[in-house]
């Protein structure tokens, strides 16, 4: 299972989903960010993305890329990043494991 609840509080996350999205649709359809001007302009630009297989297939692999954690074994979150009910902080672990370090002999 991946932990969808904690890694959308992550706004990285977010946007690495949303960039996910949107890189390929615009790299096929050669625009830019600065041409999607209009709200018309972006839906068409997504209908087209999904009415065509290869786009579709190009936003599902950017998309399982941005999901999937390399330093877990398969595509799912590891059993304590399971157990998390917001993104992990660094401060958090290294307390930990200077904690660890005075509980040693």
């Amino acid at each position: 299972m991946i932990n969808f609840r904690v890694r959308f509080k992550n706004p990285v996350f977010v946007a690495q989903i949303i960039l996910a999205v949107l890189t390929p649709i615009l790299a096929y359809a050669g625009l830019t960010v600065q041409d999607l001007t209009t709200w018309k302009a972006v839906g068409d630009l997504l209908i087209g993305a999904i009415k065509n297989p290869y786009v579709l297939s190009l936003v599902i692999v950017s998309v399982f890329n941005a999901v999937t954690d390399p330093t877990t074994e398969g595509i799912t979150d590891s059993e304590r990043a399971m157990t998390y009910s917001y993104p992990h902080k660094e401060e958090q672990e290294e307390a930990e494991e200077d904690e660890s370090i005075d509980e040693m002999p």
